[in-house]
């Protein structure tokens, strides 16, 4: 790669991630992923002041189905679409795309930044929930319990997979989410399209599930989710045909660089009209 263009990533990363932490149109973000870890918190120091403790077993089975059902589906999608559809999208409705598009830097490279600038951010900000949610969640039992969890059973493989799936999450959602933003004209209807895709997911069949971003997000959960059999939790719980790890991770990784490779290929042909926008 030409040593320019590294330059040139770094520069609009750096931009991005300060208008990206700090914007005001990015604040309800931080309410999405922190809500989950303020609610097992809560739910702590419930149990501390009423002197219960909880079964460890069932605590982790219900942050396996908190972190599938509402975190991924719901908490890391849309903060994903908070920040990667406003990457483009944000510029042209606060009408300053065109200052990075006189700039003498090709458009890929603008692409690239940005989007490592999105998955910088959406990965700092959702690790950081997913691990104040588990601290959160077995808070209660107290520093034994917990350390004896993470290092005498399978507590510590269980953080690493969460985490990393989070940020496969933001991996896939963020690649997605920011090609529409360069594609669609009105990406909300994407949004709607792909939040329906990746709901009906477990209805689909086993052939169509593969392709969405939450069939390898479930197959890299740690801990697979059983709610009661027939409820609509059960169904949306189920992954027909899960994939390995060394298969799902690569899986998403290049479905991921497709969509960017689309979408650089459709912002050199962006031209911009603030009038019709």
């Amino acid at each position: 790669m030409n040593p320019l263009w590294l330059v040139q990533i770094g520069a609009v990363l750096r931009l991005e991630l300060r208008k990206t932490f700090l914007s005001r149109r990015g604040f309800w973000i931080y309410f999405l992923a922190l809500a989950p870890a303020a609610l097992f918190i809560g739910h702590s120091i419930l149990m501390i002041e009423m002197r219960r403790n909880d079964d460890f077993g069932q605590d982790t089975n219900i942050f396996a189905t908190v972190f599938q059902l509402f975190y991924l589906r719901l908490g890391v999608f849309f903060g994903c679409v908070g920040i990667f559809m406003n990457l483009f999208r944000g510029e042209v409705l606060d009408k300053s795309l065109h200052y990075y598009f006189l700039a003498p830097i090709r458009r890929e490279v603008l692409l690239a930044g940005k989007f490592l600038a999105g998955l910088l951010a959406t990965s700092i900000i959702f690790t950081t929930s997913t691990i104040l949610q588990i601290a959160g969640m077995y808070w209660h039992h107290g520093w034994r319990a917990f350390s004896d969890y993470l290092f005498n059973g399978n507590g510590l493989e269980h953080v690493v997979a969460y985490l990393g799936t989070t940020i496969l999450a933001c991996v896939g959602y963020g690649s997605i989410f920011l090609g529409a933003g360069v594609i669609s004209r009105n990406p909300l209807i994407s949004v709607g399209v792909i939040l329906l895709w990746e709901s009906i997911n477990s209805f689909l069949p086993s052939l169509l599930q593969k392709i969405s971003v939450i069939y390898y997000l479930k197959s890299l959960c740690p801990i697979g989710i059983t709610p009661n059999a027939g409820t609509f939790l059960a169904m949306l719980s189920i992954n027909v045909d899960p994939m390995p790890a060394y298969i799902a991770v690569p899986g998403l990784l290049v479905v991921s660089a497709l969509v960017l490779i689309l979408a650089s290929f459709q912002v050199r042909r962006m031209e911009i009209n603030y009038a019709t926008e």
